[in-house]
């Protein structure tokens, strides 16, 4: 079990910010846990998270609710809220699962995207494939994040949406604690992209589905996640 250190406070919660306070603390919470601010073994004070977010105990609690359903936080006998230990067999159990899902929700969107839609990826595409050739992590990033957000608001399932966006949060986890990836590998990111976008916009929801899935999987090989496959094993595209 890890080690009671002194950490810095949380950040208080921004008062415009539009979220409930529920949304906002879960959130912070969750984020805190994935950067190690909040390390796996701690116990947490739900009067002292409070204090520290500015907020009463109240969207605390939902947040802490919220976070053991997410497998995030555990609540022991005679310690109380601790951060949950998440180790590489946890995180490659749930990455094989978010790459399924993640399929799912391309082959429900290859059916389901509009014109407007498929223009938006088309610019996120562009937006990866300028970042690429700069090598800016930070905009690959964030356009790696509004393409699958995309996809995921197109199936129009909430359940989907929402096992998605739990399950993501364990994706940053891995990548925060691995490695990474080089400017090597962002080529062949771009390329992925590429391809689930082709897919997408053929109306095709079996390649759409194989593409993604093999995407999120080779990305779960090159940040550590899981091991690579055995040669000659690689999945259709």
């Amino acid at each position: 079990m890890a080690a009671e250190t002194a950490r810095t406070p949380l950040a208080p919660l921004a008062e415009e910010d539009t979220l409930s306070l529920g949304e906002r603390a879960y959130r912070r919470l969750r984020e805190s846990i994935v950067q190690g601010a909040l390390p796996a073994g701690r116990r947490i004070s739900e009067r002292s998270l409070a204090q520290e977010l500015g907020i009463s105990a109240q969207p605390v609690r939902e947040a802490l609710r919220r976070l053991e359903q997410d497998g995030m936080v555990v609540t022991l006998p005679r310690r109380g809220t601790v951060v949950a230990e998440m180790g590489p067999a946890q995180l490659a159990e749930l990455g094989r699962i978010r790459a399924a899902l993640e399929g799912v929700a391309a082959a429900l969107a290859a059916e389901r995207l509009d014109a407007g839609d498929l223009a938006a990826l088309g610019a996120i595409v562009a937006r990866m494939t300028c970042g690429t050739a700069a090598a800016d992590t930070e905009t690959l990033d964030e356009a790696n994040e509004e393409f699958h957000a995309l996809v995921h608001r197109a199936t129009g399932n909430l359940f989907l949406i929402r096992s998605l966006a739990s399950l993501r949060a364990y994706d940053h986890l891995g990548r925060h604690r691995a490695v990474g990836s080089t400017p090597r590998d962002l080529p062949k990111a771009l390329a992925e992209h590429q391809g689930i976008l082709s897919a997408l916009r053929k109306r095709d929801p079996a390649l759409a589905e194989a593409r993604m899935r093999g995407h999120i999987l080779r990305s779960l090989v090159t940040n550590g996640v899981l091991p690579p496959p055995p040669r000659g094993s690689a999945a259709k595209r």
